[in-house]
């Protein structure tokens, strides 16, 4: 059974059966801030150029502008007054983290990113999850065709980071009165992402509930549910120290921090009609766009070999959810530049006078999913691109708990 904190903070818990290693468990609600100075790096694989590397077939992304970050070797603090939080917008990750913590002492295997059950030679993986307060934009503009992309996303790309097949979804939609035109645009979108996903919608839960929903809005959850033979599972029990960070470039925001984004659009001055400065695409395009399944990219690449671990970058963005795969006592260096962050982040950061160390905790910062996979695994991505895909070369395993950006 999995079970979600609920929309606005954008966490999640699972509880699984103990196919992890038991330091597993450790990381489950704790952030951590690397203290190890730059010796500390490993000395089996080099620091490689902050550029990075990528390599993409087919058409080519627009490089955005990347988030400024401050030159100190600190946290990157830039804005020290004024300054807006995802505390401040309501959402206290420490506090669901706390929640988890106690969680875990009534029931102990919670931790992955999603729950495993087994089945014969097989696990069963589940994970569950809503779109939180993306929703609120979707009701202001309108935009209702994609969200069900989001819902299925957040659920299938969590399932997936354990290797795993998904097999079916399901879905909850609530409202205090059924428009049946907007439930068909919401469903349309479902079953696009399903098709993304190659899983089946197999049914779900249509609950007109009067008077608990402002008119014309609607709420949503996300159940799904796949298979990974037990000799298959990634569990990032094997991860060493040298191993590489492979990110797979996101969308934009996708479905995480929008409880901040709302109070940044509220600072800005700015309508979701007015575009991006500089950019042709208007704040609410950007702020709409899906969020990327990976589902298939990944599993391409786990059917190659040398994946150790995936992390589904969502709330608590890299600093609590790359952690979670690692064993004890090993973390991340991550190369600042080394990716091109979409040009929203920068629009957020500056407008909210956000500091970096925010940023990076709330946000995905143009990567959604990131795998550590060993040096030789590396080359071969980065080497032919799956298609019209983009990988890119982020970090770096190393001996010391915490990411730290370099």
């Amino acid at each position: 059974m999995t079970t979600s904190f609920g929309a606005n903070t954008e966490l999640s818990r699972c509880n699984a059966i103990s196919v992890r290693p038991s330091y597993q468990k450790q990381f489950v609600s704790h952030p951590y801030v690397c203290r190890c100075k730059f010796q500390c790096l490993s000395t089996r694989f080099p620091v490689l150029p902050m550029t990075g590397k990528k390599v993409q077939v087919g058409k080519k992304l627009k490089r955005g502008l990347v988030t400024s970050m401050s030159k100190n070797a600190g946290d990157g603090s830039v804005y020290t007054r004024d300054s807006l939080t995802y505390k401040a917008a309501g959402v206290d990750i420490d506090a669901g983290s706390e929640l988890v913590r106690r969680i875990a002492k009534m029931a102990p295997e919670i931790g992955g990113f999603g729950g495993l059950f087994p089945l014969g030679d097989s696990y069963l993986v589940a994970g569950t999850d809503g779109v939180g307060t993306k929703l609120k934009l979707a009701f202001e503009t309108g935009i209702h065709e994609t969200i069900g992309i989001d819902l299925v996303a957040m659920s299938v790309n969590d399932i997936v980071t354990s290797g795993a097949k998904p097999l079916f979804f399901l879905d909850y939609f609530a409202t205090s009165h059924l428009d049946v035109d907007l439930a068909e645009k919401v469903i349309k979108g479902i079953v696009e992402g399903c098709q993304q996903s190659n899983c089946t919608l197999l049914g779900g839960e249509t609950a007109e509930m009067p008077d608990f929903y402002a008119d014309g809005e609607y709420d949503l959850s996300g159940f799904a549910v796949g298979i990974v033979k037990k000799d298959s599972v990634v569990d990032g029990r094997n991860i060493v120290a040298g191993d590489v960070l492979i990110g797979l470039p996101s969308s934009g925001v996708h479905s995480n921090g929008f409880s901040l984004v709302r109070r940044v659009l509220a600072r800005s001055g700015l309508s979701l009609m007015d575009h991006i400065p500089g950019e042709a695409v208007t704040l609410g395009e950007a702020l709409m766009a899906p969020t990327v399944i990976y589902v298939k990219q990944v599993l391409d690449l786990i059917g190659e070999g040398g994946v150790k671990g995936i992390a589904h970058i969502t709330g608590g963005g890299f600093t609590d959810n790359i952690p979670r795969v690692f064993p004890k006592g090993l973390g991340a260096i991550i190369y600042r530049d080394s990716w091109p962050a979409p040009p929203v982040f920068k629009w957020i950061q500056e407008s909210g006078r956000i500091e970096d160390a925010e940023m990076r905790r709330t946000f995905n910062m143009g990567i959604g999913m990131v795998l550590v996979v060993s040096k030789e695994a590396s080359i071969r991505i980065l080497g032919d691109g799956h298609g019209p895909k983009t990988a890119y070369l982020i970090g770096e395993v190393v001996n010391c708990e915490g990411v730290s950006f370099q």
